[in-house]
């Protein structure tokens, strides 16, 4: 039961900091109003990289269904466990985006004459939409996401100290928070990169059900991509794993 605790509060913050960034740098009035696609980038790096910090020592630090499935699918995570992880993680996520709201509320009111710019602050919407494109890149981001993670726990990228393994600790969530940064800066322009299902299914049940001035419907015909493709990515980075390693 603790490692889901510790799931749901590592995606809560996950998304009150990435989400966070999202309403910081488009939010009207908000002082980091245009701060610009790098900011966002590096803020969702360093937002994963806290929540692993707190969940990583004691759950693991998913805060992803599509990293659960994947680690399961691997053979590296327990099935009796992935329902639990995943309900936590959306909880999380939910509550994650409801706190965000909370802290902007001035600001969403200042911008209730953009409704896709509030939804964005929520969760991820394509530049182009193309539904067939966008599933395939969330596929390919997230499997890119998943099997590097994978990967980082093989022998040789795991610590060692005189022949002996050994927990990375602090360290082990530096390598995940540039791979975040590396994949939103180089693939996120087409859909947002959501390649998580908490970040962003859960806020957008947030964005339907909060009473926000001015906002649009929540995207429901697209909300299935950023769900599905994650999974599809992660249940494909668990096969090449497998395969390779």
């Amino acid at each position: 039961m603790i490692q889901y605790v510790f799931e749901f509060i590592g995606t809560l913050v996950l998304v009150l900091l990435g989400d966070g960034v999202c309403a910081a740098t488009s939010l009207n009035k908000s002082k980091a109003q245009g701060g610009g696609w790098v900011v966002i980038a590096l803020g969702w790096g360093l937002a994963v990289m806290l929540g692993v910090l707190i969940a990583g020592p004691v759950s693991g630090a998913h805060l992803n269904p599509a990293v659960t499935l994947g680690l399961a699918i691997a053979g590296t995570f327990p099935w009796a466990s992935v329902a639990g992880y995943i309900v936590a993680q959306m909880l999380g996520g939910f509550a994650g985006a409801c706190l965000v709201w909370s802290f902007y509320k001035d600001h969403y009111k200042a911008t209730a004459d953009q409704p896709d710019t509030i939804l964005g602050t929520f969760c991820t919407m394509p530049a182009i939409e193309n539904k067939a494109r966008n599933f395939w890149c969330e596929v390919v981001a997230t499997w890119l996401l998943v099997f590097i993670i994978l990967a980082l726990g093989t022998q040789g990228n795991a610590f060692a100290f005189a022949g002996t393994a050994a927990s990375t600790g602090a360290l082990g969530s530096w390598p995940v928070t540039c791979v975040i940064m590396s994949i939103g800066m180089s693939l996120g322009g087409t859909t947002g990169y959501a390649m998580n299902p908490a970040r962003d299914l859960s806020p957008r049940f947030a964005h339907a059900i909060l009473p926000i001035a001015g906002k649009r419907d929540s995207g429901w015909s697209y909300s299935w991509v950023p769900v599905f493709g994650p999974i599809v990515g992660g249940a494909l980075a668990a096969g090449l794993y497998l395969l390779v390693f």
